[in-house]
């Protein structure tokens, strides 16, 4: 490779980050608070990481037909696949050129131990939404929740770095599985208006609920059984965030606090629902911008833990 070669190379690797930190800016409304708290190098493997990840996401929520969208998460594997050869010298890296996310991906897998066949898990998660898949337990909701959050947090903690990896890896599944059920509560309507329902049936069962909606989109169940439920699955996930959280000292400060104020924006969140489960029957709940930058602020000194 000429000196001139390596040049348009490494500015075509740094344009990849700059897209992947405008995807975050853009659609990271909770996680690129933390983002931004990170290291140069590190917060730029984590908006590599993000962007893919949210390319997955958008293609599993799109509003094509179901073949289409199979297909285009098909695609996807493909992508990664492509990435993988690159960094085993199967390929060589104009192979993802025109592609700024898969560019960014790679060199960051080349910088950090990034277990790229997570997102394999993930496209599987988003193909069963797809495919419209239902929960009959918590326990089949959970496999759900690992596959389209736990990689995430599995990925993130490969950027990241900790003390005691395995122990890591378990905690941080384990939080990504509280910010999953968080989003479950969050977009309860929308989700149900899109046919999905992730409330695993047998709790439906147990507060005799069905979920079904009006003609207005607004659920027929009595209130005080469907509060009676978000209480419930609440509570839930305050017992995987008590149980995730746990990852924090295993993380060096920049890390602990982008962890934290993730966590804290989404348990924030969670807190409202529960007080107001309205909030999660009727609209789609979030946090105004200034009590985002609060959490990141608090999670930075160490106050959010």
């Amino acid at each position: 490779m000429t000196v001139s070669e390596a040049c348009e190379r490494s500015e075509r690797v740094v344009e990849a980050y700059r897209h992947c930190e405008r995807v975050v800016r853009e659609e990271a409304r909770n996680f690129g608070y933390g983002i931004r708290l990170m290291p140069v190098p590190k917060r730029r493997a984590m908006s590599a990481v993000y962007a893919f990840a949210r390319g997955v996401d958008d293609i599993g929520d799109g509003p094509e037909p179901a073949c289409v969208r199979l297909d285009l998460l098909d695609r996807s594997r493909g992508r990664i696949a492509a990435v993988r050869d690159v960094l085993q010298g199967r390929a060589d890296a104009t192979a993802l050129e025109g592609h700024p996310v898969l560019t960014a991906l790679a060199d960051a897998a080349a910088r950090y131990p990034i277990p790229l066949e997570a997102f394999d898990e993930l496209i599987d998660g988003c193909e069963s939404d797809v495919r419209g898949a239902d929960y009959e337990t918590f326990d089949d909701l959970l496999r759900y929740c690992r596959q389209v959050a736990g990689t995430v947090g599995r990925l993130s903690l490969a950027i990241f770095g900790s003390q005691g990896r395995l122990r890591a890896e378990a905690l941080a599944d384990s939080l990504g599985i509280a910010l999953q059920l968080t989003n479950i509560l969050r977009d309860l309507r929308e989700d149900r208006l899109a046919g999905r329902i992730y409330i695993p049936t047998e709790d439906l069962k147990r507060f005799d609920c069905t979920l079904d909606l009006d003609d207005s989109g607004m659920f027929v169940d009595p209130p005080w059984r469907l509060n009676e439920l978000v209480t419930f699955q609440a509570e839930r996930a305050r017992t995987w965030y008590a149980e995730g959280l746990r990852l924090l000292p295993l993380l060096d400060r920049r890390s602990a606090a982008c962890t934290a104020a993730m966590a804290g924006i989404y348990r924030r969140l969670l807190e409202n629902i529960a007080a107001r489960p309205a909030i999660a029957l009727n609209t789609r709940a979030s946090l105004p911008t200034w009590q985002k930058a609060v959490v990141a602020a608090r999670a930075l000194t160490g106050v959010e833990r």
